[in-house]
């Protein structure tokens, strides 16, 4: 019983980070998703594992495959330029290597989209505070940003563990989004 208490509670937790977060936010818990999942798939297969876990890595290779072409459907190269062309580059080369991750029960290739992956939150994630930062600059009596002024770039990501996925049109050039009060908080 107190198992699926607990379960609901962490669902109706992760609904609510999800609805109370901005476009930004939802790109890191994706990134999150899929990081996770190589994680877990990279584990299940490594050959030092006593008890590899070919289910397992299937099913986490299978999620990451999901949220990689996820952020490929997202991806809005309209927009986005070359960037958002050579982003999707990246995701399909991602995508392949897990594919074949998956056919040949590699862990190799699992790691290597884990750190491309990983590699892209990071940059991701300073993109953002740099936005911030030259917004909170620009906007100085703004007064829902004097609370976050000290925030790094680990409080952009929220939840870890959510099945969301974001619009990932680039906004370099675009002030943060403020409805209310800009939303950067977890």
């Amino acid at each position: 019983m107190a198992d699926n208490r607990t379960e609901n509670a962490q669902y109706t937790y992760q609904a609510t980070q999800i609805s109370t977060a901005t476009k930004e936010q939802l790109l890191l818990i994706t990134y999150d998703i899929a990081i996770r999942s190589c994680r877990m798939a990279e584990a299940a297969l490594n050959p030092d594992n006593k008890s590899q876990d070919y289910d397992l890595a299937h099913r986490e290779i299978v999620r990451a495959q999901d949220v990689i072409r996820e952020l490929m459907v997202t991806l809005n190269t309209e927009k986005g330029g070359e960037m958002a062309l050579n982003l999707m580059r990246l995701y399909d080369y991602m995508y392949q290597q897990l594919v074949e991750a998956n056919i040949k029960k590699d862990s190799h290739n699992v790691h290597t989209v884990l750190t491309m992956l990983e590699d892209l939150k990071s940059t991701w994630e300073e993109a953002l505070m740099k936005l911030l930062k030259e917004y909170q600059e620009a906007h100085p009596e703004d007064e829902d940003l004097k609370a976050v002024k000290n925030m790094n770039a680990k409080d952009l990501s929220g939840v870890k563990e959510v099945q969301a996925v974001p619009d990932q049109t680039p906004r370099a050039a675009q002030a943060p989004e403020k409805a209310g009060g800009l939303n950067i908080a977890g």
